[in-house]
Formats: C-alpha cells, sequence, structure tokens
C-alpha cells in the first residue's frame, strides 16, 4: 500500500510542479509509516470545549484535536500516519538537494531540498524538544526539527510553537531561527503555514475563491486526489482566508491565516475510512513565499476551528480583516516580497529593501493578495534607483487571470541618481486594470548591470484624485 505522508513520495513530474515558486507542496512518504518504536510524550489543553495535544517526542507537533472529553464527545480529525503528517511547522529553501556530510536525500525527495519539519523525518526520527512549558492556558515548545529527506540529520535551526485555547479555537504562534552555515540567498519558496493532515473521515476540503469575500456566498468544495492533474496538491486562492476539511456532517476542522491568500490542498487515499494512524488523509496548507535567510528568525500566527461549516465560516467573519488594498512598509521584514532574478542585501531588513539588479530582468514579486481595483487606483512606491536605465514596470494578476502579462502593465520612469523618490502610478489608466485584484510585480529596470540597485522603503496605494502623474501604458 502506498503510504501518503504530508507531502513526500511523488513522481518526478509532480516534484517539478512541487519546485515552481508558487506551486502547491507535498510530503508524501512511500516508505515510512509511523515508526513502531515510538513512544508518545503527551501534554494537552483542555478547556471544555476542545482537547488539543502535542507529542513531546514529535517536536511539539499537534498530534491531537478533538471536542473536550467533557463534552461528552471524542473524536481526533489529526492524522499521525507517520512524521510528515500531523499539525507542523515545515519550510523550504534551498539548496536542491540538500546533502549534509554525504548524506544524500532518497530520490523521492532530491528535489525538495533544505526541508527541517517539526515532527521529525521520513526515516522515523523524532525532533528533539529543548525547551517545553505548560501553565494551563499556554502550551510552550521549542524543538531542534528534522530535515525531512535525510536519515537522521538535524535542521540547523530551532522552531518554537505557542498554543492557546479560545472556545473552539486553537490560536498557534510559530517561529522559526535560522542558524545556517550556509550564508546563500537562495530564491523564495512556497511555505506551509502550516501544515494540516486529517483523517479519512474528514475527506470534504471546503473554501470560499470567489470575488466576493465576506459575503456569506456560496462555497467551494475542492475535490482533488493526491496527484491529480500533474500536480501533488490543488492550489486555490482563499478569498476569506480559510479552508476546512469536514465529514459526511460537514464537521471537521477549519484553518485560518489571515496573512495567506494562496491555499493548497486536497485528499490522498479511500476518503471517508480511517484513524489517526491510517493512511487515507487529507490535507491543507494556507502558503506563502518567503526568502529564509540563514539568520532570519520568521513568524506567522494561524487558528484551528473545530466545528460545523457554518460555525467555522462564522468564526473567521468575526475574527477576519476585510480585504482592503494593501500597504506593504519594509520597517523589520519583507512583507512576503520575492525576487526572481535578484537578491537584495540580507536579514534583517532594515527600513527598506536593498534589492541589487545584476541579472537581466529583475523582478520584485508581491505576496498572493486581495483587493478592488476601484479601491486602490493609484500605486505609491517609495524607491531609490541606481542604474543607468529608468524605465520601469508595474505588472499586476487578477482573479480571473493570475498571470503576469504584457496587457497587465503600467510602464514609469525612475530617476536613477541614487536618492529617494515618490512614484505615484495611476494603475487606473490601463482599462484592463478592473475588479478583483490579487498580486503585484514591480520591475524597477529591463535589464540589470553589475553595481545597479534598487532601495524600496514602501509600497502601497493612494485614492488622492491629485495623484495625476504622466505615465503610459506599456506597449
Amino acid at each position: 500500500m502506498t503510504s501518503v505522508r504530508s507531502t513526500r513520495a511523488i513522481p518526478r513530474i509532480v516534484l517539478t510542479v512541487l519546485l515552481t515558486s508558487f506551486g502547491p507542496l507535498t510530503r508524501v512518504s512511500s516508505a515510512g509509516a509511523r515508526n513502531a518504536n515510538h513512544a508518545a510524550e503527551m501534554d494537552y489543553l483542555d478547556n471544555g470545549v476542545i482537547r488539543v495535544g502535542v507529542d513531546l517526542n514529535l517536536g511539539g507537533a499537534i498530534v491531537y484535536l478533538s471536542p473536550s472529553p467533557k463534552t461528552g464527545v471524542e473524536s481526533n480529525v489529526i492524522n499521525s500516519w507517520d512524521w510528515g503528517r500531523e499539525v507542523q511547522m515545515s519550510y523550504y529553501s534551498g539548496p536542491v538537494p540538500f546533502i549534509v556530510d554525504g548524506k544524500r536525500p532518497s530520490p523521492n525527495w532530491a528535489g525538495l531540498g533544505w526541508n527541517p519539519i517539526q515532527a521529525g523525518d521520513d526515516f522515523g526520527h523524532g525532533s528533539k524538544t529543548a525547551e517545553h512549558s505548560n501553565d494551563g492556558k499556554t502550551i510552550f515548545v521549542k524543538c531542534v526539527p528534522m530535515q525531512w529527506p535525510l536519515d537522521d540529520v538535524p535542521g540547523d535551526c530551532t522552531f518554537e510553537s505557542w498554543l492557546t485555547l479560545d472556545g473552539p479555537v486553537v490560536r498557534a504562534r510559530c517561529r522559526l531561527n535560522n542558524d545556517r552555515s550556509d550564508h546563500t540567498q537562495y530564491p523564495g519558496r512556497t511555505q506551509e503555514l502550516p501544515a494540516v493532515y486529517t483523517n479519512g473521515p474528514y475527506y470534504k476540503l471546503m473554501t470560499y475563491t470567489g470575488d466576493k469575500p465576506f459575503s456569506n456566498e456560496a462555497l467551494t468544495r475542492i475535490e482533488h486526489k493526491l496527484g491529480e492533474s500533474g500536480a501533488a496538491w490543488a492550489g486555490w486562492t482563499a478569498t476569506e482566508n480559510w479552508a476546512a476539511l469536514v465529514n459526511d456532517k460537514d464537521w471537521g476542522v477549519g484553518v485560518y491565516n489571515r496573512g495567506c491568500y494562496a491555499f493548497s490542498g486536497g485528499f490522498a487515499g479511500t476518503p471517508g475510512a480511517g484513524g489517526e494512524h491510517d493512511n487515507p488523509t487529507g490535507y491543507i496548507a494556507p502558503n506563502r513565499i518567503e526568502i529564509l535567510d540563514h539568520d532570519i528568525r520568521h513568524e506567522y500566527a494561524y487558528e484551528l476551528i473545530l466545528g460545523s461549516l457554518d460555525e467555522i465560516r462564522r468564526h473567521v467573519y468575526q475574527v477576519a480583516a476585510r480585504p482592503a488594498p494593501p500597504a506593504w512598509r519594509f520597517a523589520d521584514d519583507r512583507r512576503g516580497w520575492s525576487y526572481v532574478n535578484a537578491v537584495d542585501t540580507g536579514w534583517p531588513i532594515k527600513g527598506e529593501l536593498n534589492v541589487l539588479l545584476e541579472k537581466d530582468d529583475p523582478q520584485l514579486i508581491g505576496p498572493r493578495s486581495f483587493w478592488q481595483a476601484a479601491d486602490a487606483p493609484t500605486l505609491r512606491i517609495e524607491a531609490a534607483l541606481h542604474s543607468k536605465e529608468k524605465n520601469a514596470q508595474v505588472f499586476w494578476a487578477t482573479h480571473a487571470d493570475s498571470k503576469f502579462s504584457q496587457d497587465k502593465c503600467i510602464t514609469f520612469d525612475m530617476t536613477p541618481d541614487d536618492e529617494f523618490h515618490t512614484y505615484k502610478v495611476r494603475l487606473s489608466d490601463s482599462p484592463v486594470y478592473r475588479g478583483a485584484i490579487t498580486q503585484l510585480r514591480f520591475d524597477p529596470v529591463p535589464s540589470g548591470s553589475k553595481g545597479d540597485w534598487v532601495r524600496v522603503k514602501s509600497i502601497s496605494f493612494t485614492t488622492g484624485a491629485q495623484d495625476r502623474p504622466a505615465t503610459r501604458r506599456a506597449d
């Protein structure tokens, strides 16, 4: 029987999809079920409504989530077939393949690169808990994760997680502390924030993908079996920032991450049956592309909501921020921006992105988001440019068409004098800047040269009628 791990043993054609900067990830094991010799060391929080449990011998990964036994109903929704599942932290970066002291990944995982995960590796070695506390309200765990693709290789980093309960909700905060000896800045990769695996009965993957979020429109069911259509998992834009895996009675667990609009997920195995140690599993991950510097501290938060679909959505509506034009101010991090054909000067970020433009067609790519063009007619870029070039471009993707293209682009002139200027680009001058917008791309120059750079303090929107600079559409 083929085992499904959180996202791993997959054909090479699927691994190719995995390695793209925006494609859904997958960790499904073809080899290993759970380590038969594993002895769980459990720690729990219980508020009388729900109960959550972590395994301290798996780095504090969540292995148990159920209504509290005090309710008279107990049903663990979390799958632990092997150490790639659970609910856990998982990160991806280069190099590809990732080799340590001559240890190479198995051919199944050669394409994953650097991939520490909270629970353990594909060979059955659990991650080590370094610190732990539970005061009855918060579980804190600090662990040394394991490199999933390698045999018994600890990660060159630590993970920290904090869990609290609020009614039927688990609130989680997570932090990666990198300490890599390899100081290369590898391209941004799609991250799982977090990875969530459910048992076989929770197979119906429900979400909202429309362009009118928070209006109680009909939900969308994502029907995708692992590996269908050449992709490990399905990928979609969750415009309400959540998705859920539920059973035949529409009861299960929802995952909400207010910073993520890109989600991936699906189901592997036979739907409708199986427990926490059985192979069938559902998968959800809020996704975002992130650059992981050798010394970065990367943080995110998410919520797990236990209940019916209506209850899950109602909770999200109570806590979520409604879509609005984004404002990215690069005070202390990249705010989810990444690069193609470019690198920056590294972590920590101190008030600006300092991006080296030394290759052809350098690009700054914004995170997946969601706003209405009518609410954001003018883009405001605060930047300084050092180059012999001055022709910059802004591209956008729409809810209907997620690809960047020359027809969705405006060209404008920058002043390459090394000084900061505020550029106001009237996107609404384009007849195709309409409806729901989901992503931006900023090309400071058409082609870079040695020593070229751009420094960007902020990228945001303004609606003032006075902001009508001379911009021209791209040919």
